[in-house]
């Protein structure tokens, strides 16, 4: 039902609107009586459609994640929760509101199967996504906090801003990722050289390590040779981090069949053309980095195919976006059957 009569349907609105449609959708069916139980009962993946993993310290009900970027202001955890995911990663999320990058700014590369996206970190806030997170019935979802900097702040000043988020979530959330990989907010990439990354991420783990460590993991682009994914890797040892998410979205256009006025589009691609891509990442990050670091793994994942694949490349967990618009909220349940 969901390709053949929704998607076209939502495929008819700018990406944008569709996914407040979405939101507006979701939201109205969990304020009803017994409505997110009925999602559970669709869309939910208890027995047999489970597989537990246990990883940083955490017991997860499955390996598949729902991205950050999706829920960013943690508005819907407890109706996307009923879709099955074993964990929602929240935001990514900045100390002040901010609006984003001016619209349109996302766009569909449908026969592609892709998005390409420059939002902006468009969010509500860190105090906003507070009071959220704090009334939700979690029910055993694992939830992660996404962090960044505000567009606004220099690279200089940029550990002030995840500190901040450190701070805000801490009680909140079961791990901490840090968003340097966005190609969206003006210079933030250039925080994954050595040094500012070093830097950065010492003055993060010092601060979570005072508020009582948990889980903190560095996301990535997917543009790096090997001799930048090495130095990531040793930097993640240095500073003490528990791993790395592989990979965010890809500046590159390589292999595209859509109308090129839709690939010239600005900001990051995903979907299908990552789903390769990013795995080759993950190959190389598990070589370089060994059994014990954590990697999750993200980026073109639109069945148990490609979940599996990323799993047999050293992921120890995957997360799903563009595949969830276009497969559907039966994504994660299809995944795990053919999983097990």
């Amino acid at each position: 039902m969901y390709r053949l009569l929704i998607r076209p349907l939502l495929f008819l609105l700018n990406p944008e609107r569709a996914h407040h449609l979405v939101f507006s959708v979701l939201g109205a069916i969990g304020m009803i009586p017994g409505g997110k139980g009925l999602l559970g009962l669709l869309y939910g993946t208890g027995h047999p459609y489970t597989k537990p993993v246990s990883c940083m310290g955490l017991d997860f009900k499955n390996p598949i994640g729902l991205a950050a970027g999706f829920d960013k202001d943690a508005q819907l955890v407890e109706v996307l929760g009923k879709f099955g995911f074993g964990f929602i990663e929240v935001g990514t999320v900045t100390p002040k509101a901010q609006p984003g990058n001016p619209k349109p700014r996302m766009f569909r590369l449908k026969s592609d199967q892709a998005l390409i996206n420059r939002m902006g970190f468009n969010n509500q806030g860190l105090e906003s996504i507070k009071i959220r997170l704090s009334k939700i019935n979690r029910e055993g979802l694992i939830i992660g906090g996404n962090i960044g900097k505000n567009k606004n702040t220099p690279n200089d000043q940029a550990l002030t801003d995840y500190i901040l988020g450190i701070e805000a979530l801490h009680s909140l959330v079961d791990y901490f990722v840090v968003n340097v990989s966005s190609p969206n907010t003006p210079g933030l990439r250039a925080l994954q050289e050595r040094e500012p990354l070093t830097a950065l991420l010492t003055g993060i783990m010092h601060r979570n390590a005072q508020l009582g460590s948990k889980p903190v993991l560095l996301k990535i682009a997917p543009d790096m040779g090997e001799g930048q994914l090495e130095d990531v890797v040793d930097i993640v040892r240095q500073t003490g981090l528990q791993g790395i998410i592989a990979t965010n979205t890809t500046i590159e256009r390589n292999g595209l069949s859509s109308p090129q006025t839709l690939q010239s589009e600005v900001g990051g691609l995903s979907g299908r053309p990552l789903t390769e891509k990013s795995t080759e990442v993950i190959r190389i990050l598990r070589r370089l980095a060994g059994p014990e670091m954590v990697i999750i793994g993200v980026g073109g994942i639109f069945n148990a195919d490609d979940a599996h694949q990323k799993i047999e490349a050293g992921a120890n967990l995957v997360q799903v976006y563009t595949g969830f618009i276009y497969e559907g909220p039966k994504i994660v349940k299809k995944i795990l059957k053919n999983f097990n």
